[in-house]
């Protein structure tokens, strides 16, 4: 037992913990916790302008790390600043645990500046939201965030800790957190009802997500591929946990189009989703994604999204990587050589499908190969091209995703982090977060303009640290996607319609000069062959970079 006030005793839980970084932007009802750092020098503040930089730095931070990041931030308007960032943590299943300083209790009737109820604010995007009361909660409370921060489902905890139970003195114990082993198998009989639900299948089709990731069930992911013969489809995920260069791997199911979805989906008569919601889409549809006789099994520790919206022929609550296991065991043990050759051969027919996927999207960037400006594609080829062999990769692409696909291919997993949740932004703060955890690696971030404005300040934040990012801006002036939508949802009456409010010109952002203020050395890139040794020497110098790619903003073709 130890007697300290309460911001000590919130500190010696943090190393208890192993806790690192704090991940934040301080405020006048933190300045207990900031005072108290200077005594602990093992833990590093990780200082952002914007309470949004910060909460995307703290999700790059524990995606990559695989452990809560702990996140500071300010009373009730800072809380509000970072909630776009921490939806998409919330949606992402992202583990933060995070804390915001709460006036004193005493007092509180006289509804002083900046009050408010931030633990009702946080609700909806936590898993668990509380305030102390008393110093001597303080541990408990950070050892139960942190638990059920990584508790299936994963993601965001908050604590709400008033000025006053700061500086109170109390003795309470200080520990490890508790933390629930996961390692549910499915069931001997459930295991082989799925593989011979695989064995049977004509066409089959695994849509993966971050459960996979987290489980560590890459490996097996692609054995069972294999061993099917399934085509692979990514869900929304933060981390992509199937290889992108993989014959097997199909992409990103569409979330936006419903009419493209049902075509991804129109050929398979087992649908397997790992680790993942089912859907999940931007639009709500209106009747089921599934065709007739379409068989669908789910696989994940999070039981909600089990049946949650269509119906499932197998719902399993059970650790990814372990299903995959003992479904793969069952393939081996049931499979005939003729069905083991039939997969072989859908494999093909697979592989057949992705090339030809591939094939479009070179002829399309080969079309307008010299354009001027460049096409995504030619941005994408010369990046894929110059980029370090090892690079980890964040994506906030938006409308060049398609060439990103193509060109920046990665033949093993733990490599392609991407934007997750729908809320533009994390392009800028989250490689901050994955280089703090992964320092031995390059990382570079392709960001579309639009996504960048929204958090730019980061950029300070890897200046002031010293954090080596190499951030990419795919520079179309506009808000493409916003356009491409708006022609989805016009069809035939968009001619002689206007985009409003969908340009960013008069002025033109020049992202060079903007990176320059913060103190990060950037570059604008107009023609494609400056590229390649643009990126080289940034990724090479040791210190964050910026390239500026001016790209054509044409809506004419989603190819462009």
């Amino acid at each position: 037992m130890a007697r300290l006030a309460g911001r000590y005793l919130m500190i010696e839980q943090l190393l208890a913990d192993g806790t690192k970084y704090v991940f934040g932007n301080p405020g006048t009802t933190e300045q207990a916790f900031m005072d108290a750092l200077q005594d602990y020098p093992q833990l590093e503040y990780i200082l952002s302008l914007h309470e949004g930089v910060a909460t995307g730095i703290a999700d790059g931070y524990a995606r990559a790390s695989g452990r809560p990041a702990f996140l500071q931030l300010h009373i009730t308007p800072g809380l509000g600043n970072a909630m776009g960032m921490l939806y998409n943590s919330y949606r992402a299943g992202t583990p933060l645990v995070i804390y915001a300083g709460q006036h004193p209790h005493r007092g509180t009737s006289q509804d002083p500046i900046l009050t408010g109820d931030i633990v009702r604010l946080a609700e909806p995007l936590t898993k668990w939201a509380v305030e102390a009361a008393d110093p001597a909660e303080l541990p408990i409370l950070l050892r139960r965030a942190f638990k059920v921060a990584l508790e299936p489902p994963r993601g965001p905890t908050f604590i709400s800790v008033p000025t006053n139970v700061m500086d109170e003195e109390a003795e309470a114990e200080i520990a490890p957190a508790n933390y629930v082993d996961t390692n549910v198998r499915p069931s001997v009989e459930t295991a082989e009802r799925i593989a011979r639900l695989f064995i049977e299948a004509r066409s089959p089709m695994l849509i993966v997500g971050d459960g996979v990731s987290v489980s560590g069930g890459q490996a097996e992911l692609v054995q069972l591929a294999e061993l099917t013969g399934a085509r692979v489809h990514s869900s929304f995920a933060a981390e992509l946990p199937f290889p992108s260069s993989h014959p097997l791997y199909q992409g990103l199911l569409h979330v936006v189009s419903a009419s493209m979805l049902k075509g991804q989906l129109a050929d398979a008569d087992l649908v397997v989703a790992i680790g993942t919601p089912v859907l999940t889409l931007l639009f709500p549809l209106d009747e089921p994604p599934f065709a007739d006789g379409t068989k669908v099994v789910h696989v994940d520790l999070n039981p909600r999204e089990i049946g949650k919206n269509w119906r499932v022929d197998v719902g399993v609550m059970a650790d990814p990587r372990l299903a995959m296991i003992d479904v793969i065991e069952a393939i081996k043990r049931l499979q005939t050589d003729d069905q083991r050759k039939t997969a072989r051969e859908r494999a093909d027919k697979v592989k057949q499908a992705g090339d030809q996927m591939m094939g479009a999207l070179e002829a399309a960037a080969k079309a307008r190969w010299d354009n001027s400006p460049m096409t995504a594609g030619r941005m994408m080829s010369e990046l894929g091209d110059a980029m370090a062999a090892d690079t980890v990769l964040f994506d906030e692409s938006i409308t060049a995703g398609g060439f990103l696909m193509r060109y920046l291919r990665f033949p093993d997993t733990g490599r392609h982090y991407r934007a997750s949740g729908g809320g533009l932004g994390p392009g800028m703060p989250n490689p901050i977060g994955i280089k703090l955890a992964r320092p031995e690696v390059p990382v570079m971030s392709v960001v579309g303009d639009g996504s960048a404005l929204y958090t730019i300040q980061a950029l300070w934040t890897a200046a002031h640290h010293r954090i080596p990012v190499t951030w990419v801006i795919a520079n179309n002036r506009s808000y493409r996607i916003l356009k491409l939508n708006m022609l989805d949802y016009l069809g035939e009456g968009a001619a002689g319609r206007k985009f409003v409010a969908m340009d960013m010109t008069e002025p033109a952002l020049d992202f060079a000069q903007i990176a320059a203020s913060f103190g990060v050395k950037g570059v604008r890139i107009e023609h494609p062959d400056e590229i390649g040794d643009a990126l080289r020497e940034a990724q090479g110098s040791g210190e964050p970079r910026l390239l500026d790619i001016v790209i054509d903003g044409d809506v004419k073709s989603r190819w462009l």
